[in-house]
């Protein structure tokens, strides 16, 4: 009997394997779903965890999901001081398209659902915030809808609400994915610079780095609260945030630390330090879920000089170590950014340089595009999994 069990399970494994590569795992199976032998009993209404070693199984090198289809291939760079989007063809590393987007544009972010990009202009220190919804179809922008501060945004590992992150308010606000329309709040006051997250491997929590208090916040997502802060041992200035591919721990890029701090997310307690280099900022994960890319923005502040010591860094998180640091040629501020689709080559913003990198992933070569003016959280589209989390694409 145990050897019919056996073989019956792996024939379910295999058709829900089967399932997910064509493209409909996403809509018709959910985490209630799966057989009892898989050790993550995610959320409900939250895709399957397909393989519990590695969260990043679903976003390995030209792995499309079927809701990309038709999508152009191009990187849309914000600029938070010209107020617009530079539209890349990465075949041709040329500018192609520019339009207007709202104030203060900070981030392009893939929808759950893939279908929609969001510029995110967050109006600082003003009450005209607004995000642009883009067609990846055919790279166009639509109609601006007014939104309170939105600095950067996620979205429920169910898909049901975006999280628009109002980092001058210190408030996440849950939004109708599509509407935007306001469903509930939740307010973390002591979590001064609010920005970055990422969420456990079961989609229960998610911590935000507090940029402007050193510390991280703690969220329930099914109670709808702050569980708890933590307060960082050193540096001060944690920036964006990445999940381990067992999902035990989370990587935190600290600017003023330059490097990653390594946090127990079910315990919510620091295990660990990676020295990287000056200013680490922007997380990227490889296609394979092997190695972590650190940006080192060069800096320890906010706004910092052109020509700085921006790099590199790349981190093997099987070992935890550090294994190669490329400098900039002639000095630098990598930024924010993400994957090509085959892994080949790691798009970042240059923050301060007003310029895009294309990075070879192999080599380290650095292939700059000039843009205007201070380029942040670009988007590479398409990118390869079931759906997104958020930010420049949190794809699982």
């Amino acid at each position: 009997m145990h050897r019919v069990y056996a073989a019956c399970r792996h024939v379910v494994h295999t058709l829900l394997g089967a399932l997910l590569v064509i493209g409909l795992g996403t809509a018709a199976l959910r985490a209630q779903d799966l057989p009892s032998g898989n050790s993550v009993q995610a959320v409900p209404g939250m895709p399957p965890v397909v393989d519990p070693r590695n969260v990043y199984s679903e976003i390995r090198a030209n792995n499309l999901s079927p809701a990309v289809a038709g999508a152009l291939p191009r990187v849309y760079v914000p600029n938070r001081q010209s107020n617009d989007v530079a539209v890349i063809d990465p075949a041709t590393f040329k500018v192609v398209d520019r339009f207007r987007a709202g104030v203060n544009p900070q981030h392009v972010i893939p929808s759950w659902d893939l279908k929609t990009l969001w510029v995110n202009n967050n109006a600082e220190g003003r009450k005209d915030g607004s995000v642009t919804p883009i067609d990846p179809k055919t790279g166009k922008p639509g109609k601006s809808i007014a939104v309170d501060d939105p600095y950067n945004m996620y979205f429920t590992p169910d898909g049901s609400a975006a999280i628009v992150v109002a980092e001058a308010r210190k408030r996440l606000d849950f939004r109708d994915p599509r509407t935007m329309a306001l469903k509930y709040s939740i307010s973390a006051p002591n979590c001064r610079g609010i920005n970055h997250a990422d969420f456990s491997i079961d989609g229960r929590y998610a911590i935000f780095t507090c940029e402007f208090a050193g510390m991280l916040a703690k969220i329930d997502l099914v109670e709808r609260k702050v569980v708890g802060y933590l307060k960082l041992s050193k540096g001060g200035m944690p920036q964006d945030i990445r999940i381990s591919p067992d999902g035990q721990l989370f990587y935190i890029a600290d600017m003023k630390a330059d490097g990653l701090f390594l946090v127990d997310g079910d315990k919510f307690a620091e295990v660990g330090f990676i020295k990287t280099s000056l200013g680490a900022h922007g997380l990227s994960v490889s296609r394979d879920g092997a190695k972590l890319f650190v940006a080192n923005r060069g800096s320890h502040h906010v706004f910092g000089p052109h020509g700085g010591k921006g790099s590199v860094s790349v981190v093997d998180f099987a070992t935890r170590k550090l294994v190669n640091t490329w400098p900039i040629p002639g000095g630098g501020s990598p930024d924010m950014g993400n994957m090509s689709v085959d892994g080949k080559t790691l798009w970042l913003s240059s923050r301060f340089d007003d310029a895009v990198y294309a990075i070879d992933t192999a080599t380290g070569k650095v292939t700059t595009i000039s843009v205007k003016k201070e380029p942040h959280g670009l988007c590479v589209w398409p990118q390869p999994g079931r759906y997104s989390l958020g930010h420049t694409g949190n794809m699982r």
